[in-house]
């Protein structure tokens, strides 16, 4: 019993389960036996997955991993990499709007600058935060159905919070230039890069709007991190490091671009502390 297999399983059965539920919320009238069949179905998916899961766990433990390691390997062998990078930035965002009603910021070290980034898109996240409460209160008052009405009610309050949250993320994790002229760019819970202070070789205001994503890694080594389709430093490298992208993607850059809401302080961060260490 493969691994392919058992994610196969769960794909299929997934779907099926949200289409089936869909239908009882909605008070479609589904006959016992397709009910009992559904979740006959569900729990031998969940079974093939403890099995697997198991054969997994045990594979790593006589190959001398210990429990806790064994049991990481194989959650990680079973449970893709996009799915597992996706349910740790939600539980990062959610522990940044806890961050943020605290008034704190996550991991500024003493001595270091904490760059912020969030002008351009400040605005713009209100708007949908407003937006999306006004759905929320409509969708309220225009469904007339109880049990339609509870499972909208949750998911569009949760919504609501994970806006909040990715706003609380890029507020309360800014850029920081380390006190050694090291440089951590961040984008909320989504993004994450250190670059070492022996890595960068010059930092120099450049405003610039690029095409694309969020987080684009360009087949020249270029990597833009966008915010309000702009960035505003670039630093180049005096050699690759290695960037992950939101989903768990990999790859190489040679040059950062980067948004930051006073670009002179950071180039002058980054430019004082590699004059104040040459001889």
């Amino acid at each position: 019993m493969s691994v392919r297999t058992a994610r196969a399983a769960v794909w299929a059965a997934l779907p099926a389960e949200a289409a089936l539920l869909g239908c009882v919320v909605a008070g479609v009238r589904i006959p016992g036996a397709v009910l009992v069949a559904a979740e006959a179905l569900v729990a031998a998916v969940l079974a093939l997955e403890a099995v697997v899961l198991w054969r997994l766990y045990a594979a790593r433990r006589r190959a001398g991993a210990d429990r806790r390691d064994a049991a990481r390997d194989a959650l990680r062998t079973l449970v893709p990499v996009a799915v597992r990078r996706l349910l740790a930035h939600e539980v990062r965002t959610l522990h940044s709007l806890g961050l943020w009603v605290l008034r704190r910021r996550h991991r500024i070290p003493e001595g270091a600058l904490a760059v912020a980034y969030t002008g351009p898109q400040t605005a713009i996240m209100y708007a949908l935060l407003f937006v999306s409460v006004v759905e929320t209160v409509a969708l309220a008052v225009v469904i007339p159905w109880p049990a339609v009405h509870a499972v909208l009610l949750v998911v569009d309050v949760y919504g609501v919070v994970l806006v909040l949250g990715l706003h609380a993320a890029c507020v309360v994790r800014p850029h920081v230039v380390g006190a050694d002229g090291s440089l951590r760019l961040r984008y909320g819970a989504l993004f994450d890069l250190r670059v070492p202070a022996a890595a960068i070789a010059a930092a120099r205001v450049d405003r610039r709007y690029p095409d694309g994503r969020l987080v684009r890694l360009g087949a020249d080594g270029v990597l833009d991190l966008a915010v309000g389709s702009q960035t505003t430093v670039t630093v180049e490298l005096t050699e690759p490091v290695e960037c992950v992208r939101p989903l768990g993607a990999r790859g190489f850059a040679r040059t950062l671009r980067f948004h930051a809401d006073d670009p002179r302080e950071v180039v002058a961060a980054l430019t004082r502390v590699r004059t104040d260490a040459s001889p």
